[in-house]
């Protein structure tokens, strides 16, 4: 047997349930033999506890086991787990018990009394099987990456960003907590690309970006807005953490000498900040929109600043001519 062949086998879990104990210790001894790290249960109750401990790479599952069934444990796994190699081994060897473990989601059925080598030659074969799901599954998320993640800044672009932002005001609804939208522009980027080029303003795009990234929490996420403007969302905050969150972002970016080759440049940021209310159902549509009207606010009266906007202290509309801010923004 090839070295990689045995090192890969012994990475391979599967977990074997079956209540007879002497076919149980039959079937772990043969794969432990092969070299895979084998587990066992004698009941359906014992494998569901197991797999919530440990996923297996393949599960090899008697049907015909007292209290709950080897189809009814299958069913109940397969909600636990994305997905997982299964064998079904059954002295039951009518057509009919073929066609309802199958159907029951097992990958694969072998009748008792069974032939070691084609026992072990079906284990090969489903984790092959597993290993090819595995593999689409990753090119899968890797495809959605790349359809939800701006290359240039490594954070979520705008195609998907309202839906999510959508689902994180409803669970903070639910769990009455508070989260905030913080839109943040940087200010006059304009001289970035007038005073250097488009490349070197790519870059500083790319190091807000990383500057955000390394601020903010794995609970919370980050836009790109659009441009230079970006979205960021902190969850489950209050004002004062918010305050304190926007604060910071915003002097690490005033101390931040943004340097490419012969480029070196230090800018500024403005930022404006909505805070929700559990009490008040609001869309994530209409949140950003009110962030947005404060940082033009930030914008209005000199920029580098943060203003914010809390809907549960129901604080006055700010009266700004946005069509005017928008045209005169750099």
């Amino acid at each position: 047997m090839h070295p990689q062949e045995i090192q890969n086998k012994e990475k391979r879990r599967i977990l074997v349930v079956d209540d007879d104990q002497d076919y149980l210790k039959f079937v772990s001894k043969t794969l432990e033999f092969e070299g895979y790290q084998v587990q066992t249960a004698d009941c359906g109750e014992k494998a569901i506890a197991t797999i919530t401990d440990q996923t297996p790479d393949l599960l090899i599952l008697d049907i015909n086991m007292p209290g709950i069934s080897g189809i009814d444990t299958l069913k109940l796994l397969r909600k636990k787990l994305s997905y997982v190699a299964v064998i079904f081994i059954s002295a039951n060897d009518k057509p009919e018990d073929v066609i309802l473990g199958l159907d029951a989601g097992a990958d694969d059925y072998i009748r008792k009394p069974f032939d070691v080598k084609e026992l072990l030659a079906r284990v090969k074969a489903k984790l092959r099987i597993k290993d090819l799901n595995d593999q689409l599954r990753l090119a899968n998320q890797r495809l959605q990456e790349l359809v939800e993640i701006d290359d240039l800044t490594g954070l979520y672009n705008m195609r998907s960003i309202y839906q999510k932002l959508d689902s994180e005001i409803l669970r903070a609804q639910r769990f009455k907590k508070k989260i905030a939208v913080i839109m943040m522009d940087m200010d006059y980027f304009k001289s970035v690309n007038d005073e250097h080029d488009h490349l070197f303003g790519s870059y500083v795009l790319a190091e807000v970006g990383k500057i955000i990234r390394e601020n903010i929490r794995k609970v919370d996420f980050g836009a790109r807005y659009g441009g230079d403007e970006f979205l960021i969302v902190i969850t489950e905050t209050n004002l004062e953490g918010a305050l304190l969150f926007a604060h910071r972002l915003k002097d690490t970016i005033t101390q931040h000498v943004f340097r490419s080759h012969h480029n070196t440049k230090k800018l500024t940021a403005s930022l404006g900040m909505a805070l929700t209310d559990p009490q008040i159902m609001l869309d994530a549509r209409e949140l950003v929109r009110r962030a947005d009207e404060y940082l033009y606010t930030a914008k209005n009266k000199g920029r580098n600043r943060i203003e914010f906007f809390d809907y549960s202290k129901a604080a006055p509309e700010p009266k700004v001519d946005f069509v005017k801010l928008r045209r005169s923004k750099s």
